[in-house]
C-alpha cells in the first residue's frame, strides 16, 4: 500500500466515525467487543504472565531447584506453542466465539487439576501434576490469543486498528500485573490452591463476558473490506512478510519472557531484595507495559509506521539489556538494578499490539486467526526456550551473562523485521 494513502486512510478511521454508520449500535458494540477480548486476554495472561512471578514462592513451596522451576514454567508456555496455531486455524473456520468459550471452559478444568493433584506435599507425582497442569492450561488457555485478536480486527477499522490491538495487548500486561500485585502474597500466606482458585475466578468472569458480548461483525461493516484484498490471495503460512513478522516477534519475546520469569529471582539473589519490593517493581512494569501499548498503538495509527516502530524497539530493547547486563557484570547496587530492569522490561513489552496489528494486516481478513496463532506460536516457543535457557546461563556466567545474552536476541530481530514500505 502506498504509505501517504496509508497515512490518510489511517487519520480517516480514527476518527469517531461508527464502523456502520447506519448501525451506531453496532460501532458502539465494537468497545463490548474489545471489552470481551480485554478480559479473556487478561485472564489468561494472569496464570502465564502471573505464575511465574509466584516463582520464589513456588521454589520453595514446591521445594524445586532452578531447573525444575524453569521446566515447569516452560512447560506453560510450550502448551501454549502447541496449541496457537491449531486454535488460529479452527477460528478462521468456526468463528471467534466458539473458540474462546471452549478454551476458557478448558482453562477452567486444567486449573481444577492442579488444585486436585498439584497442591505442595501432595505426594512424590505432585511435580509431574504440576509440569501437567501448567501445560494443559497453556494449551486450552492459547486459544484467547488469535479468537480475541480476529474479533478486534473484525469490528474496527484499520486506521483504529492499531490502538485497538494495543489496548488488546495491554491485557497481557494487565492481567501480568494483577497477578505481580496479588499472587505472590496469595501463594505466600493462603497457599497455591487459593492462586489456582482466584484464576480459575478470573477464566470464569471472562466466559460470562463472553456470552454476553462477543459475536461475529455485521457482514457489510467496513472493516472487514479495508485490508486489500490481494494480501488475501497468499495463503497466510507461505506468506514471507507473515513469517518474518511472526519470527521477530518471538524472538523479541526472549528478553521480556527472561525478565518476567527470572526478575525477581533476579533481584531476590543478586540484590536480596524482599518480596515486596520484587512484586512492586514488577507490578511498575506490566502496568508500564499497558501504557506504553495504548500509546504505541495509537501513535503508529498516526503516523502509518508500524514496521519502523517495530525496528526501532528492537533496537532499544537491545541497549536497555545490554545497559542492564553491564550493571550486573560490575556489581551495581539494588537501586539502579531495579530500576533499569523496570526501564527494560517496560520497553520490551511496548511494541506488540503494533506488531500483531501488522501481522493480522499482512495476513488478510480471511486468515487473521492463522496469522495471529503462527505469531503466537512462536512467541510461546521462544517463552518455552527461554526458561530452559535462562538457568544454564546462570549457571556458566552468572545473571550479566543472561541479560547480555538477551541483549543479543533483540539486535538480531532489527534485521527480521520488515522494513518501512517506500512511499
Amino acid at each position: 500500500m502506498d504509505r501517504t494513502a496509508a497515512v490518510a486512510e489511517a487519520r480517516d478511521a480514527t476518527s469517531s466515525t461508527p464502523a456502520n454508520p447506519a448501525a451506531p449500535a453496532a460501532a458502539r458494540h465494537r468497545w463490548k467487543v474489545l471489552a470481551a477480548g480485554v478480559a479473556a486476554n487478561a485472564s489468561f495472561s494472569a496464570i502465564f504472565s502471573g505464575i511465574p512471578v509466584t516463582s520464589v514462592v513456588l521454589r520453595a513451596d514446591y521445594q524445586l531447584s532452578n531447573a525444575q522451576l524453569g521446566l515447569a514454567l516452560g512447560l506453560l508456555s510450550l502448551g501454549v506453542a502447541l496449541g496457537e496455531l491449531p486454535w488460529g486455524i479452527l477460528t478462521d473456520r468456526l468463528g471467534d466465539r466458539k473458540v474462546l468459550l471452549t478454551g476458557l471452559l478448558g482453562t477452567v478444568a486444567a486449573l481444577w487439576l492442579l488444585v486436585l493433584f498439584a497442591l505442595p506435599g501432595q505426594g512424590a507425582t505432585t511435580f509431574r501434576w504440576l509440569c501437567a497442569g501448567l501445560m494443559l492450561a497453556g494449551l486450552l488457555g492459547g486459544s484467547v490469543n488469535g479468537s480475541s485478536g480476529r474479533a478486534v480486527m473484525g469490528w474496527f477499522h484499520d486506521g483504529e486498528r492499531g490502538l485497538a490491538m494495543s489496548i488488546r495487548q495491554t491485557a497481557v500486561p494487565l492481567g501480568g500485573g494483577i497477578g505481580a500485585l496479588l499472587l505472590p502474597s496469595l501463594a505466600a500466606h493462603a497457599g497455591f490452591g487459593a492462586v489456582y482458585g482466584a484464576l480459575i475466578a478470573g477464566c470464569l468472569a471472562s466466559v460470562w463476558l463472553t456470552l454476553l458480548w462477543l459475536r461475529e461483525p455485521p457482514p457489510s461493516a467496513p472493516p472487514q473490506q479495508t485490508i486489500r484484498q490481494e494480501r488475501a490471495a497468499t495463503p497466510a503460512l507461505r506468506n514471507a512478510t507473515v513469517w518474518r513478522l511472526a519470527l521477530g516477534t518471538g524472538l523479541l519475546c526472549a528478553p521480556q519472557v527472561a525478565l518476567i520469569s527470572f526478575g525477581g529471582i533476579f533481584l531476590h539473589d543478586f540484590s536480596h531484595a524482599g518480596l515486596v519490593l520484587i512484586s512492586a517493581v514488577m507490578t511498575v512494569v506490566q502496568v508500564g507495559a499497558a501504557v506504553s501499548r495504548i500509546a504505541s498503538g495509537r501513535w503508529t495509527d498516526r503516523r502509518g509506521n508500524r514496521r519502523g516502530f517495530l525496528r526501532g524497539c528492537a533496537l532499544l530493547s537491545a541497549g536497555l539489556f545490554a545497559l542492564l547486563g553491564g550493571l550486573a557484570f560490575s556489581g551495581a547496587t539494588l537501586v539502579p538494578l531495579a530500576l533499569s530492569l523496570a526501564v527494560a522490561g517496560i520497553a520490551v513489552s511496548a511494541w506488540h499490539g503494533v506488531a500483531y496489528t501488522e501481522l493480522a494486516v499482512q495476513a488478510g481478513p480471511a486468515q487473521i486467526g492463522t496469522a495471529l496463532g503462527l505469531g503466537n506460536s512462536c512467541v510461546f516457543t521462544v517463552f518455552f526456550l527461554t526458561a530452559q535457557a535462562v538457568p544454564p546461563l546462570l549457571q556458566w556466567r552468572g545473571w550479566a551473562a543472561v541479560w547480555l545474552a538477551m541483549a543479543l536476541v533483540a539486535l538480531a530481530v532489527w534485521p527480521l523485521f520488515p522494513p518501512p514500505e517506500k512511499p
